[in-house]
């Protein structure tokens, strides 16, 4: 079975870009292009034929400009937070929450709900990288504390 965790924590099996539907996949692409800008993010990089497969899977996937992947794979890491670079520019901008995205999403009143929900679901992906920094012990203890809150 394929581990479908990213190499940066996210949680692959909540992301859009594995949907069945190859309209939900568009829409979190087009999401991305209004909240952020990004023009990398389009559906010529998107894998519109067939989902996703994790970064940890086979084929083609729907993050194509990723920088945190390949250089995990060039590692050999089964998680960034493996790399004693952790934190680094590849991976910091992933380090996010919903609440952060919909805060950036203020000055962009084009980008609906529907949108905004598909591009923040992978930041409820936040507690695994914090777990697996606390497994390793990079960051205190207490920390699962704050976890359990949640």
């Amino acid at each position: 079975m394929i581990d479908l965790f990213g190499y940066c924590g996210y949680d692959c099996t909540i992301c859009a870009g594995r949907s069945e539907d190859p309209e939900i996949r568009l829409k979190m692409v087009e999401g991305w292009k209004k909240i952020y800008g990004h023009t990398m993010y389009t559906a010529e990089n998107m894998p519109v034929c067939k989902p996703c497969p994790g970064c940890k899977g086979d084929g083609e996937v729907a993050d194509k400009v990723c920088q945190a992947r390949p250089c995990a794979k060039e590692k050999g890491v089964q998680s960034c937070t493996d790399c004693k670079e952790f934190p680094c520019k590849k991976m910091s901008h992933l380090m996010s929450e919903r609440l952060g995205l919909l805060v950036y999403c203020f000055k962009r009143p084009d980008v609906s709900k529907e949108e905004y929900e598909l591009c923040a679901k992978q930041f409820e992906s936040m507690p695994n990288l914090v777990k697996k920094l606390i497994e390793k012990n990079k960051i205190p203890s207490w920390a699962k504390e704050l976890l359990e809150k949640d």
